[in-house]
């Protein structure tokens, strides 16, 4: 896909992989995706104005809790910044990648199959009672993601937020940050600022404001 946003392809076509081998998750880890789960891409066109670009994490975990709730109703939550979870365990996973005015959404979602050597609970649609197949599932996908992105551009940020914060977990959850550059550090989830930067309460009573970490429930 990043060949395809470097040579001019337009915004909204999608790629499916029927299984992956090496690709990469956030912070660097491995993702692994075997026959029968999604690992697919988009790309979106940055305009003069649209919200910042980094923003469209956000656009693709309502687009994703949207159509997982579509097979399980009721079931999925998110956790900043993009990840859907059922009952705490992780079903999906997004990666950001710009390519000069583009940005190349890559998102793998446990369809049929889960991890179970990672250091976090992890689960699958299959596993929920929901027999869904990748061409069905992108598809669902796909429309949900290009609704968000009109409102992305037409109303802002801050619809998308507010979106985002009525489908994670509650406000008051414990959660562990694992900072790039520092240590990790406990608090409680407190919604996201206007720019959908985390916002975590700490011991203290202070607010931290968390723009790139890695996001544990506690």
């Amino acid at each position: 896909m990043v060949a395809l946003a470097t040579s001019g392809q337009e915004e909204g076509v999608w790629l499916r992989a029927e299984r992956q081998t090496v690709g990469r998750g956030r912070m660097g880890r491995s993702w692994v995706s075997p026959p029968g789960n999604l690992y697919a891409s988009t790309l979106v066109r940055i305009r003069p104005n649209d919200p910042p670009a980094a923003t469209l994490a956000l656009v693709a975990a309502v687009a994703l809790e949207e159509t997982v709730s579509a097979y399980i109703p009721g079931k999925a939550a998110l956790k900043w910044p993009n990840d859907v979870l059922i009952h705490g365990a992780k079903l999906s996973g997004v990666l950001l990648e710009r390519a000069g005015d583009a940005v190349v959404i890559g998102i793998g979602v446990n369809l049929a199959h889960y991890p179970t050597d990672i250091e976090r609970p992890a689960t699958s649609l299959a596993a929920h009672n929901a027999a869904v197949a990748p061409e069905d599932f992108i598809e669902t996908l796909a429309e949900a993601f290009a609704r968000w992105i009109e409102c992305w551009r037409g109303q802002g940020i801050d619809a998308i937020r507010r979106r985002w914060v009525a489908h994670a977990h509650p406000t008051g959850t414990p959660l562990n940050v694992r900072l790039p550059d520092g240590p990790a550090i406990d608090g409680l989830f407190d919604g996201l600022d206007p720019d959908g930067a985390l916002i975590l309460r700490l011991a203290d009573g202070t607010r931290r404001v968390i723009h790139a970490g890695d996001v544990f429930l506690l």
